[in-house]
């Protein structure tokens, strides 16, 4: 199953309105504020109490501050959301901050790792771009959807002064997205859930069909006269195609070092190979050798063959086309001595994740395979 996060943003969208959504949806509290723990952010306590709007029952994400750190370099937030231990939250939390740096060094004329984020750079942005990151790392989202995000009209005060809406920052980060008109006043949609949507990639087509799972509603903190300020997220499960055509890369090496290939599989994989591995292989004169493998997509096959071609010297890759049929797969995370270990659940097995179960043995000193023994109780193994 593929898990699908649908953005309803019915008055508009803020970072904190989306982290609020997605706790309100089931997202746990507990591994938000250990992401944003780990970037080194002091003097922050994050709640996310439950508040009733015009008859709507919502979450409302509140950052108290016990420091007035308002104004820091996007460098300097940039390198706090890199020390997040989970690389999948870092790099979206990063790739959000880079956005937010880019457009604000080109509207006024810096370098973007220079650039002071006024508004944008006191504890707040950092909470919500990780929060929202590492809830959705923790309930395994890998597609976000975005309905039309209604802008606002009016004028917006920033430390620059008064700017129209949406102001000049957000227009810049919206580009590509889908938008429409509302009557409401003032700004609907800030410079953070604009980056961050840039940074998932969300899509503003419809969504798939899929198996609704959890609603969640977040609210903002501006009262409306007439209608509940809050954005909606939907979150479902999607059923993965069974059977799939790739494109088998394969070349033979007889003049590659076991380092370069061990190298070279996990570059592929990094790159976007489904998958990558070498076996044994005797040539011509009896010459021990390897031949290296990689599964691609047809999208992504030209990409993958090339670094093949470049990372080992190869004078010929070949290239077949093969049908793959893939099992429906689930994941779960349970703890080990307090620290999260995500599990693969397929139709008959379920395993661990390898890189969560090597992080716990690193911080606990616990052999390897005693945390694989805890992480998969009986019940799993026969899944």
């Amino acid at each position: 199953m593929s898990r699908v996060c649908v953005i309803s943003p019915f008055t508009g969208l803020a970072g904190d309105m989306l982290l609020a959504a997605l706790v309100d949806a089931g997202a746990p509290l507990d591994a938000i504020r250990a992401a944003v723990a780990d970037t080194g952010l002091t003097g922050w306590d994050l709640t996310v109490p439950q508040v009733l709007t015009r008859g709507i029952t919502a979450r409302r994400a509140v950052v108290s501050v016990s420091d007035d750190a308002t104004s820091r370099r996007a460098e300097e937030l940039i390198a706090m959301a890199g020390r997040v231990r989970d690389r999948t939250v870092a790099d979206i939390a990063t790739r959000t901050l880079r956005a937010i740096a880019e457009v604000e060094g080109r509207l006024h004329g810096e370098d973007p790792g220079e650039v002071h984020l006024h508004e944008l750079g006191g504890h707040d942005t950092l909470v919500d771009v990780v929060g929202v990151a590492a809830a959705l790392r923790a309930m395994d989202v890998s597609t976000v959807h975005c309905e039309p995000l209604p802008l606002g009209t009016g004028e917006v005060r920033t430390a620059h002064g008064v700017l129209p809406c949406p102001a000049p920052a957000t227009a810049a980060l919206l580009e590509g997205a889908v938008v429409t008109g509302t009557a409401l006043r003032g700004e609907t949609v800030t410079p953070t859930a604009a980056a961050l949507l840039r940074a998932l990639d969300a899509d503003y087509g419809p969504p798939p069909p899929m198996r609704l799972t959890a609603t969640g509603y977040g609210a903002g903190t501006r009262t409306l006269p007439d209608r509940p300020n809050i954005a909606v997220v939907r979150l479902g499960e999607v059923a993965t195609a069974r059977v799939r055509d790739l494109v088998l890369l394969e070349t033979n090496l007889d003049d590659v070092s076991g380092e370069v290939l061990g190298y070279v599989v996990g570059h592929l994989l990094d790159r976007g190979a489904l998958d990558s591995w070498v076996t044994p292989a005797v040539m011509k004169k009896g010459r021990p050798a390897h031949v290296l493998h990689a599964l691609a997509t047809p999208e992504t096959a030209d990409e993958i063959e090339g670094l093949m071609f470049a990372e080992t010297g190869t004078l010929g890759v070949r290239r077949s086309e093969v049908r793959r049929t893939a099992a429906d797969r689930t994941t779960d995370v349970v703890h080990v001595h307090g620290m999260p270990v995500r599990r693969k659940h397929g139709p008959h097995h379920g395993k661990p994740e390898y890189d969560d179960a090597v992080a716990v043995a690193r911080q606990t000193g616990l052999p390897l395979r005693t945390v694989l023994g805890l992480a998969t109780p009986p019940n799993l193994e026969g899944r």
